[in-house]
């Protein structure tokens, strides 16, 4: 019997996408988002915020560094991966991930469309019912 790994998320970005390009022309963006919960501790609201280190591959990584930005807010699916490395001082080290398998842009459609360079809008750009777009790709990752 297989088990399940299977992460959802709902937050927001902490910095722009980070994108490289691989060998043999394969994208990866990485970029870290934050989750926040309420609740009561002794009469008083306390938020807390965790930071999750989300990867994607290929051309989610694609889509993502095009319409993905500091402070917005999206829907992520994916698997958390763990992997190790040798820092400079040849210590190992563990990072774990959320590789991302789809993910789903929050929020207005204007949100997600390119301001021009001057920052004004034509007029007839409308802002627009929240929506939501949902990107998916599948397939083996490289490692």
């Amino acid at each position: 019997m297989s088990g399940i790994n299977k992460v959802i998320l709902v937050g927001h970005l902490g910095k722009d996408p980070e994108v490289r390009h691989l060998e043999g022309g394969v994208t990866v963006a990485s970029f870290p988002l934050a989750t926040s919960e309420t609740f009561n501790k002794d009469g008083r609201r306390v938020e807390q915020t965790e930071w999750h280190n989300i990867v994607l591959w290929r051309g989610l990584a694609e889509v993502a560094s095009k319409y993905l930005q500091k402070g917005k807010l999206v829907y992520i699916e994916g698997k958390l991966r763990t992997r190790s490395f040798e820092d400079k001082e040849r210590v190992k080290k563990y990072v774990t991930e959320v590789v991302a398998e789809n993910f789903t842009m929050l929020g207005r459609k204007s949100d997600f469309e390119p301001t021009p360079a001057n920052g004004i809008l034509p007029p007839n750009n409308k802002i627009e019912d929240d929506f939501s777009t949902s990107i998916d790709e599948s397939g083996d990752l490289p490692f």
